[in-house]
């Protein structure tokens, strides 16, 4: 560190939760080089993901009720729920953690944390957008309708709904701000949450994009397509990352690979509670002839998204506790198919959707890990889950501001290593 404040830093991970981390660190003043092991960015799970910046929408999967559901959902072979022993031990603390953290005050805890973080990278986010002029993103506000199936559900959730940019939906006020739900039986829908202010772009165009940004900031030292290997210590602290291409010193390491983060730390002696939630999407084109929905849509019940980006309408869903397996399950991938068709039938050409599945790196909280850790140098920005887009931008800014050596704009606890 030079007399400045500047450091000469390495972020390890090209998706969007790396790319906005080395952007963060650069705008802070800091000289940054990432560190990718594949030879384009977002390639993993900012891939294809569902494409919603869901601010307010940020309750973790872990709940009261949720081992019962679980059970019943495993049950159903088109249920948004499936396990299969991995043969690790990492799958069973993992579980054995996420059962522990299955309490409603724990989960009211988590989600006030999450929902300051939603609000906080919301900001960051329109800043970003005035920093780096990002402008092929496929941008939009429509807000989001949570739909429900089940009416006592509906009537308990409504019942909570304290109003702001929050507003419970009968039916009839459902079909009326996205007539598309009425284009198939909509028998179904009991009502729905309309979030104003939530928005839709597309991750990987982003992560693409800004990295291009990234490559001509005044701090950027270059992008190295390396396989991180390990860490140089000297006394308790990273003096260097070890890569296939030889070393990189550095007065300081951020973990934002994803699942890939856990076994770097734990050639340091340390272990995150990280487990791959693996996902499915469709990305389905739009002509003419359809008529896909124009709010961002969820289905609470199915767990399943809908968001028009660009062209196309994105459909992402499914929680399968499977290892780290991105294969595409024929089954899994036929249901997504029939719930879909069922849902939305005129909305895009199923027929032409390209499939993808992807790995989305959770903590048992369901809350993100951001942070110096233990080991001096060693900072994290891992285990956003399913939410990473949406905490990106949030989570960048608070890393760079800890690294700066300032407090973090938004409390911290529940957000580090030693509370997931």
């Amino acid at each position: 560190m030079n007399s400045s404040g500047m450091k000469q830093l390495v972020v390890i991970g090209g998706g969007v939760v790396g790319v906005t981390t080395a952007w963060a660190l650069a705008e802070a003043g800091h000289r940054v080089t990432l560190v990718e092991r594949e030879a384009a960015l977002a390639t993993g799970a900012s891939r294809a993901n569902g494409g919603q910046l869901s601010y307010r929408y940020v309750s973790p999967l872990a709940d009261a009720g949720v081992p019962l559901k679980a059970l019943r959902w495993l049950l159903d072979p088109d249920g948004p729920l499936r396990f299969k022993p991995d043969g690790t031990a990492a799958q069973w603390r993992w579980l054995a953690a996420f059962l522990a953290h299955c309490r409603g005050p724990i989960n009211q805890r988590t989600t006030e944390r999450l929902l300051e973080l939603g609000a906080f990278s919301q900001q960051c986010f329109g800043e970003l957008q005035r920093q780096a002029a990002l402008d092929a993103i496929e941008l939009r506000t429509p807000g989001k309708l949570v739909v429900y199936r089940k009416a006592q559900e509906f009537a308990r959730v409504a019942a909570r709904t304290q109003g702001g940019p929050e507003r419970a939906l009968t039916r009839e006020e459902c079909l009326a701000i996205e007539p598309a739900l009425g284009d198939g039986s909509a028998d179904w829908l009991a009502g729905g949450i309309f979030t104003s202010g939530e928005a839709v772009a597309d991750c990987h165009a982003l992560s693409v994009q800004l990295g291009e940004r990234l490559a001509r900031h005044p701090n950027f030292q270059g992008r190295l397509q390396a396989h991180a290997t390990g860490f140089v210590v000297e006394g308790e602290r990273v003096v260097a990352l070890r890569t296939d291409q030889g070393e990189l010193p550095a007065g300081g390491v951020v973990l934002a690979a994803g699942l890939q983060s856990a076994a770097l730390a734990e050639l340091v002696g340390l272990r995150l509670p990280l487990y791959p939630l693996k996902g499915y999407s469709l990305s389905a084109p739009i002509n003419g002839v359809h008529r896909p929905p124009t709010v961002s849509v969820t289905d609470f019940e199915r767990k399943t998204l809908y968001a028009r980006i660009g062209h196309q309408l994105r459909v992402a869903a499914m929680v399968d506790l499977v290892g780290e397996d991105t294969r595409i399950d024929p089954k899994r991938l036929a249901a997504l198919q029939r719930n879909v068709r069922e849902t939305f039938p005129k909305a895009a050409d199923y027929d032409r959707a390209v499939p993808w599945a992807g790995l989305r790196p959770a903590t048992p909280s369901g809350a993100p890990m951001l942070g110096e850790t233990p080991l001096r140098g060693l900072w994290l920005n891992v285990g956003h889950g399913a939410l990473g887009f949406t905490f990106s931008f949030g989570s960048a800014r608070i890393v760079a501001d800890l690294v700066s050596g300032k407090p973090s704009p938004i409390a911290l606890d529940g957000l580090q290593l030693r509370a997931a």
